[in-house]
């Protein structure tokens, strides 16, 4: 159990420190900005290489979402979800302390830090209901996308691509709704050093995602799982 959680504390270290990492620091560098797109593939990245690297140790969650799809699914154990949250949000918070000395070595504020929000805190402006629907819909989708590739009937050694591709994707679709979530503790983990009303509009981006993951898990059990 324990290599479980260490695998999962430095693979969502990892997902933070790449994803968010490449949005804080590269996404908007001047002249050569990798911009959404290369912030996208940047988190897709980050799972895949943990899937393969790490995956067969703890199963790659590194998100407190996808392990409560899982759950919810039937692929996860009711006594490890709570030790794998807490090691998901751990690993998330000191990605997000390494990432912020990394930031401010310039002197720079760290503006947004790659924060989630709406209103005002969405990089296009969108309003609570549409932040809420995006992240439920795109949480959902990709448990179900987790939930097939991951299943004994699918293609083996293809899971880490499909899912790490199906995270880019939703990071395309949804980085200008929310700055992109699906994941409670990326969210959490950059809250915590903006603080303030990004603080305080984290909520959404704990309960959107789990309402996803529950409905996909309880929609793949019903309809593809085996009978």
């Amino acid at each position: 159990m324990m290599k479980k959680l260490v695998a999962e504390f430095f693979g969502t270290f990892w997902l933070v420190l790449g994803g968010c990492g490449s949005a804080v620091l590269a996404a908007g560098f001047p002249e050569v900005g990798i911009g959404l797109v290369g912030v996208s593939l940047a988190f897709g990245l980050t799972v895949l290489t943990i899937a393969y690297g790490l995956g067969h140790i703890s199963g790659a969650h590194l998100n407190p979402a996808v392990s409560v799809g899982l759950l919810v699914g039937g692929r996860f154990s009711s006594k490890e979800l709570a030790p794998y949250i807490i090691a998901q949000i751990l690993g998330a918070l000191f990605a997000a302390t390494i990432l912020y000395v990394i930031a401010t070595g310039n002197g720079d504020a760290i503006g947004n830090f790659a924060a989630n929000g709406y209103g005002e805190h969405s990089p296009g402006g969108y309003n609570l209901t549409s932040a809420f629907l995006t992240e439920v819909v795109m949480t959902f989708m990709f448990l179900l996308i987790i939930l097939g590739a991951t299943d004994s009937r699918a293609p083996k050694g293809f899971a880490g691509l499909a899912i790490g591709l199906a995270l880019t994707l939703i990071h395309l679709i949804s980085i200008p709704v929310t700055n992109t979530s699906v994941n409670p503790a990326r969210s959490i983990s950059q809250a915590v050093f903006v603080g303030g009303e990004v603080l305080g509009q984290v909520w959404l981006f704990i309960v959107a995602p789990v309402i996803g993951a529950i409905l996909a898990g309880l929609a793949y059990k019903a309809i593809f799982a085996k009978e």
